[in-house]
């Protein structure tokens, strides 16, 4: 396989013109870890982008962040984790699941679009992308967005490159919006509940006034596979109901107390703080129950989003007709399904499922020869189908860029 090693965006132009002009799709990469997420690419040349991984600028201050796409995404971590500030979306780290080395950059978070629990608060990647300079598929660079957190002028393209898995354009630098870390953090654990009652005493939280930042339900199964990092929490193998609180000391032990006092119909609450927070925060982020490296790494993984008040009801139908475990998160909006190894991955009993209530399912983990005859991607409708491909086809009219990633078969 041919690999494009680039220095510079005026590198990425020529590649991708270069392509253009050989008809030779090019599949995108920063180290490759989500290489395994998706259809295997049509092509056998690869442009890898991760020489650029420069910090451009860094003005905490103002709360921005300018970087290169190839940065990779631990080290920008560790730098702005040195100003007490942080990404609020908490991008996930796929390497847990996936099996491969925690190497994933800056343009790969952007690209997959996955966020953590925070998400139900903060938002998603896109929200906090403010700017980013890209090369398209006719080999141009172009501009889009900003450096300052309100920017209203013209269309807002760069949100339209966050999940779309390099389809639309090289990304070669971006720039994000970052926050202060929050000074206390508090989450309320209430055990053993089903995940009806788990469903109804999340809603409940996070209809309350007390600005809860995650709200997550690991069934009792879940913990066969893993306790580690968690210390006691998991206690005997419990199912664990948690809920979030941030916010500055003060603020954040008056809305755990109040809400420990809401929950109270749903059991008698338990309280961890900080390190023990984050850490069980993390294990639900990274879906670490369902990790490559334990007990269930060879079972095909789902990302199931559906309405909230949906989840319970189509986690616990799937769990009883597949033998698989779940993981509930932002409230039961996003449902982790491992299930067991079948060659079509249960794939029609899940899409039938999210579909019925409006949502929609991800294979992010299964073994190529899965990938290759089942969706990886939910199959959009018609009409939202034939405008996804006319924006694609305004970015890249050939399908030079990470071409069949997204859908199966040689047209895709």
């Amino acid at each position: 396989m041919d690999t494009l090693r680039v220095r510079d965006a005026k590198d990425v132009e020529e590649a991708v013109r270069a392509a253009i002009a050989n008809e030779q799709p090019l599949e995108i990469i920063g180290h490759g870890t989500k290489r395994g997420i998706g259809h295997a690419m049509a092509t056998n040349a690869v442009l890898d982008v991760s020489a650029l991984s420069a910090v451009t600028s860094y003005e905490p201050n103002e709360l921005i962040i300018t970087l290169q796409a190839g940065a990779p995404l631990a080290d920008v971590l560790s730098l702005i984790d040195s100003k007490n500030q942080q990404f609020a979306f908490e991008p996930m780290s796929t390497a847990p699941l996936l099996g491969t080395p925690a190497l994933g950059t800056i343009g790969g978070m952007i690209a997959a679009g996955l966020a953590g629990p925070r998400r139900i608060k903060a938002g998603g990647a896109r929200d906090h992308l403010l700017g980013a300079h890209a090369v398209s598929g006719f080999g141009d660079s172009f501009k889009t967005g900003g450096k300052v957190v309100k920017n209203v002028t013209g269309y807002d393209l760069c949100k339209l490159l966050a999940g779309s898995w390099g389809t639309l354009a090289v990304m070669t630098e971006v720039t994000l919006k970052v926050m202060p870390k929050p000074e206390a953090e508090r989450t309320l654990l209430l055990r053993g509940l089903d995940d009806a009652a788990a469903n109804k005493a999340m809603t409940a939280a996070l209809g309350s006034p007390f600005d809860v930042s995650a709200a997550a339900h690991l069934p009792k199964s879940a913990f066969r596979a893993t306790t580690e990092g968690l210390g006691d929490i998991a206690g005997e193998g419990e199912a664990l109901t948690v809920l979030r609180l941030e916010g500055i000391t003060a603020s954040a032990a008056h809305r755990a107390g109040s809400l420990l006092e809401l929950l109270a119909p749903f059991g008698t609450a338990t309280l961890v703080e900080d390190a023990a927070s984050s850490a069980l925060w993390a294990t639900i982020r990274d879906v670490l129950p369902f990790a490559a490296s334990r007990a269930l790494g060879a079972w095909p993984v789902w990302r199931i989003v559906c309405p909230p008040a949906s989840g319970a009801a189509l986690g616990t139908q799937l769990a009883r007709e597949t033998g698989g475990e779940l993981i509930y998160d932002w409230g039961g909006g996003l449902i982790w399904a491992a299930l067991p190894p079948k060659g079509d991955a249960h794939a029609p009993a899940v899409r039938m499922r999210a579909g019925a209530v409006g949502g929609h399912a991800m294979l992010i983990r299964a073994a190529e020869d899965v990938r290759h005859s089942v969706d990886v991607f939910h199959p959009q409708a018609p009409g939202i189908a034939a405008l996804s491909e006319r924006v694609r086809a305004g970015f890249d009219p050939k399908t030079i860029l990470n071409r069949g990633r997204l859908m199966r078969g040689p047209a895709a």
